[in-house]
């Protein structure tokens, strides 16, 4: 176990202080890596749910238990990369956990005001999976379109990242290109898996690679080119615990078009925000109520 780099002095609380240095790579590469943003015995209580999801203890159903890099029909104990969404969800008692909160205090500093919890997820690559890759792709493809949006993605390394176990890389800067890069379904069938796999030029490209320490988090915008290699380590997991920040705004016309960030979402919706990225119009679902977990 790798251990956690002390730095008490910028966790306050709930709160974790965002130096200029921290905004400036935030708004000038796409995004930020902020070191020991939970401490050991704080990782502690968020290993200890994490791996009662691992184990199956706290039932997922349907397509929110998944591997992001293969299709929704293999088999769980074939999963390369263990993808959770929206964890709160299926238990409630972690909703407002520290790390929740500390996260909320960085989005907060990094948009500025109005920033919500959008979504939540849990991710784990398995020792020894080449395969285990999560593409390249910019998390605002997957969205719908809306006019405000500022995101701030909270990737919380539950395990030490590195380049041989598959920790982040970027595509630097790519957030501040005009338009978003084609993406294309992995495989050809967006029915079958829901990866979608950006267009990068590795050769051409500036890649940034983002070892990262237990308790470190890493921040990205919606907008940043980003992805992980697989897991070449033989025997270490590399588990990361994400929470999303939107503008109050953002959210609720998401949630109004019946998207939650579900994989089990109505198709309606998945192909209304399918349309919306192609610039065609396309009526919406019918309107409904935000879930209760989300509000």
């Amino acid at each position: 176990m790798t251990p956690l780099r002390s730095t008490p002095a910028r966790r306050r609380g709930d709160a974790y202080e965002i130096m200029e240095a921290d905004r400036r790579r935030f708004t000038e590469d796409g995004f930020v890596h902020l070191p020991g943003v939970l401490d050991e015995d704080e990782l502690a209580a968020v290993e200890a749910t994490f791996q009662r999801f691992l184990r199956g203890d706290i039932p997922v159903p349907g397509k929110d238990f998944c591997d992001m890099s293969s299709e929704y029909s293999r088999r769980a104990e074939d999963f390369s990369v263990v993808n959770i969404m929206l964890p709160r969800k299926y238990h409630p008692a972690w909703r407002g956990n520290l790390y929740e909160r500390r996260a909320a205090a960085i989005a907060g500093q990094l948009c500025g005001p109005g920033m919500v919890l959008d979504y939540d997820q849990l991710l784990a690559k398995r020792p020894g999976r080449q395969d285990a890759v999560f593409h390249w792709h910019q998390d605002l493809a997957y969205w719908p379109v809306t006019e405000d949006t500022r995101t701030a993605t909270c990737w919380l390394a539950v395990d030490a990242a590195s380049e041989e176990n598959g920790c982040l890389r970027f595509v630097v800067g790519s957030h501040r290109e005009p338009e978003l890069r084609p993406h294309l379904p992995m495989g050809g069938d967006r029915g079958k898996s829901h990866t979608l796999v950006a267009v990068v030029d590795e050769a051409r490209d500036r890649i940034q690679c983002v070892p990262a320490s237990r308790g470190d988090v890493v921040v990205l915008s919606e907008r940043v080119v980003h992805g992980s290699g697989g897991n070449r380590s033989r025997d270490n997991w590399r588990r990361a615990y994400v929470v999303a920040f939107r503008s109050a705004e953002t959210v609720a016309a998401e949630r109004r078009m019946g998207f939650t960030h579900s994989h089990n979402d109505a198709p309606a919706a998945l192909n209304a925000v399918a349309a919306m990225r192609r610039g065609r119009s396309l009526d919406p679902p019918q309107e409904r109520p935000a879930p209760p977990y989300l509000s």
